[in-house]
């Protein structure tokens, strides 16, 4: 009996029982559907949280005073006045694998035009800040070094801070406002940039020089940060070393004391990511996956029934010398049947329940070929395993008492 005859077989008797077959494949359905799309649903995740990190500034890495908490309480002031121009001096000078370096020193208050008020955040940073966080200008110009070196009082403003104070179609650059009373006269307008990964609004800020914001509003000689790109983002790790060695030789610390300073990449930000959204998607998929499990019990049962129904075919198959090898074979060709449909349809069904998630509720997804791979892999080995006990109960039935079978 080759295998043509067994498929043949198989198909006759199931559409012999056509709901029972469907409503059997509806576990293996259902269940290879959810975890495609779950899958999808995961890699997509992983892309935006990466794309939605990148656009902050693929390479960039950033340097901020004292090391963090530690016990969960934040360390004293002190430790947050660690970071200097004489580090950004150094960074700039020495450091082979970064490039734009800018400081950052901001400070939250109140932007005023006329009658207008708007709650925002002025950061004080050089003009090499625009390609570290991968901004750009809709109109005007950046300020230059010889507005840091006057610490001159103007302002590029991003699109949040427009709209908030000045009417549409409003010519916005070369107009002065307020922040904290203090004027500041407006060279610039950021493109938009929107939101970033925590849901903070990229658009909502003034960039001035920070000689300006150290000096009339933040009163103090500290950076509050330093951000520089990494030449490549595979040059990220080394350069995160390159940078804490200066620092530690800038700062005059010794072998046995900690740093006064933590210096992170965006690469170690989007693998934290990446790894939590990993962790969710195996959730969903183990869950998922449930449904699998269901459907091969599903399986077992209705052939475990069709063994029962056709006794008396087996019984007769063997006595006309058919041996058990191939009613084993047929029985079992008969499961990975409806698995193996079962899984091309929940396959279908997974692809258009994806398309849908995508376009009705606007989530980001990512089809992947493995996804559909291990999806339909592992359907054909559900029917192969709770398949494989019936067809093999079929096989060893005594003839005689299978012909006596009612």
């Amino acid at each position: 009996m080759n295998i043509l005859n067994l498929l043949n077989i198989a198909w006759r008797a199931l559409l012999i029982n056509k709901a029972r077959a469907f409503l059997t494949m509806l576990g293996i359905i259902i269940g290879v559907a959810s975890v495609i799309s779950m899958l999808a649903i995961g890699e997509g995740s992983k892309k935006s949280i990466k794309q939605q990190i990148s656009s902050m500034g693929t390479n960039m890495i950033t340097v901020r005073p004292g090391a963090g908490m530690q016990g969960g309480v934040r360390l004293d002031n002190s430790a947050s006045q660690t970071l200097t121009l004489d580090d950004l001096a150094a960074i700039k000078k020495k450091a082979t694998l970064v490039t734009n370096v800018s400081p950052q020193v901001n400070k939250n208050g109140q932007a005023i035009n006329g009658a207008n008020n708007w709650p925002t955040s002025i950061y004080g940073v050089s003009p090499e800040y625009l390609p570290v966080r991968v901004l750009t200008l809709e109109s005007g110009s950046m300020f230059t070094p010889m507005d840091i070196k006057t610490s001159a009082k103007v302002l590029v403003i991003g699109q949040t801070v427009k709209a908030n104070l000045f009417k549409e179609g409003e010519p916005v650059v070369g107009r002065t406002i307020r922040f904290n009373n203090i004027p500041f006269r407006i060279i610039g307008v950021l493109n938009k940039k929107g939101e970033n990964t925590f849901g903070q609004d990229q658009d909502n800020i003034m960039l001035a020089p920070y000689t300006s914001v150290q000096k009339r509003i933040a009163a103090n000689a500290y950076l509050q940060s330093i951000v520089a790109s990494a030449i490549t983002e595979d040059d990220a790790p080394a350069a995160v070393d390159e940078m804490t060695a200066l620092l530690r030789k800038s700062h005059k610390l010794n072998d046995a004391t900690d740093n006064d300073f933590n210096i992170s990449s965006q690469q170690e930000l989007i693998k934290t990511f990446s790894a939590t959204s990993e962790m969710l998607t195996v959730l969903l998929v183990a869950i998922a996956s449930i449904s699998l499990v269901v459907g091969g019990i599903g399986i077992m049962n209705i052939m475990y029934v069709s063994v029962k129904e056709r006794t008396r075919e087996i019984g007769l198959r063997m006595a006309v010398g058919g041996k058990g090898i191939y009613i084993l074979l047929q029985f079992l060709v008969e499961a990975v049947f409806i698995s193996v449909t079962g899984g091309l349809i929940g396959v279908a069904l997974g692809l258009a329940v994806t398309a849908i998630i995508s376009s009705a509720l606007g989530w980001p997804v990512s089809i992947t070929f493995y996804s559909i791979f291990i999806s339909f892999a592992v359907c054909t080995v559900t029917g192969v395993f709770f398949g494989w006990y019936p067809a093999k109960k079929a096989s060893e039935l005594d003839p005689i008492t299978a012909l006596r079978f009612e």
